[in-house]
């Protein structure tokens, strides 16, 4: 009789395992309504953006005019896009320094594949293998040999960035073959007055957000972060999705490198150094949660813009660019310790 109790009490407590998962994700997932908006970090961020705007239009004369608004928001879209996947990565707890390395090893496959003489298909399908195998590299390790993602990451920053040294042997790639021209419009130029990288984002952005309130793929992540072990006996696959999420953060970096070099007509080694701590500067302040569980699609975009507006404001009110880090590391600090005052209101 005692088989059939053990087998009742396991059923129970799969259940009970799977509400507690539901329950978990619901409280996490965005929601929509002006009150939830209001409780929302991104919507304070954006209104630290709008203040600071408007103090900045009474500083300089150049803030609002079209050119420092375009230049801004080009700006601010590179990393917004490697933000969307950074975000990914913090929402399961993880985190990925190797961002900044990857995106300079992506552009010197793209560079040299298109020096090459190949096609600009050619060369996007080279940059996003390499992204995406670096990725599936760094989830493997964290996922299914219980590495740190911090070790993972910052080995595969330095040894990234030392491939792309080798490979190039350490020179500059500026000539993209016979795609060239259509190579740097679209990473250079722009339509209805909007820079391409920018409507970029803006699909990615979108399509992150149906990521995180209607997919299966976007449950199981926001799930992990919240309680990975809960997430496993409730029969989500825990390792595949971590390698996955990794992989969408590296695709992220390498599309864009792709948008980048063809803005600036030329691949570095160099390209993407200290990028990392931007882009989760950005993820951080646009409200993805480093203990798990928590974000926004409309987060990393916002805290990209306001990594960028404090960059062109320091420049436009003559205060010397090194502040630049401070001020980033001080909205970061700041947006950490809201985090957790809403979280002990809350509990």
């Amino acid at each position: 009789m005692s088989e059939p109790t053990t087998d009742t009490n396991d059923a129970t407590a799969s259940v009970r395992d799977h509400a507690a998962i539901d329950d978990s994700i619901t409280s996490r997932q965005e929601n929509s309504g002006i009150g939830a908006l209001l409780r929302t970090q991104p919507f304070w961020v954006f209104l630290a953006i709008l203040a600071i705007g408007l103090v900045m239009t009474f500083v300089s004369d150049a803030f609002m005019t079209e050119r420092n608004m375009f230049n801004i928001t080009r700006n601010f879209a590179f990393f917004g896009i490697m933000a969307l996947g950074m975000s990914a990565v913090i929402c399961t707890a993880g985190i990925d320094l190797s961002v900044g390395s990857l995106m300079g090893l992506c552009a010197i496959t793209l560079g040299l594949t298109m020096q090459s003489g190949m096609g600009i298909g050619t060369g996007f399908l080279v940059c996003m293998l390499t992204a995406a195998l670096v990725g599936f590299i760094n989830g493997v390790l964290i996922a299914y040999l219980r590495m740190a993602p911090f070790v993972v990451t910052l080995g595969m920053l330095a040894m990234a960035r030392s491939i792309a040294m080798v490979i190039s042997d350490n020179k500059m790639i500026y000539d993209f073959g016979p795609d060239a021209d259509l190579f740097e419009w679209i990473g250079g130029e722009s339509m209805l007055g909007v820079p391409n990288v920018v409507w970029l984002l803006i699909v990615l952005t979108l399509i992150f957000w149906w990521v995180w309130h209607f997919t299966s793929w976007g449950r199981w992540v926001i799930a992990i972060g919240g309680n990975a072990h809960a997430a496993k006996l409730a029969g989500i696959p825990v390792e595949r999705v971590i390698v996955s999420v990794y992989m969408v953060c590296s695709l992220c970096t390498g599309l864009a490198a792709f948008m980048f070099i063809g803005y600036t007509g030329s691949a570095t080694n160099g390209m993407g150094v200290t990028y990392e701590l931007n882009v989760i500067a950005a993820s951080v302040i646009g409200g993805a949660n480093l203990m798990g569980g928590m974000v926004y699609a409309f987060g990393a975009p916002i805290g990209a813009a306001l990594v960028e507006l404090i960059r062109n404001s320091l420049l436009l009110a003559g205060i010397p660019a090194l502040w630049q880090q401070f001020f980033v590391g001080l909205f970061l600090i700041l947006a950490v310790l809201l985090e957790q005052l809403r979280n002990r209101r809350g509990s």
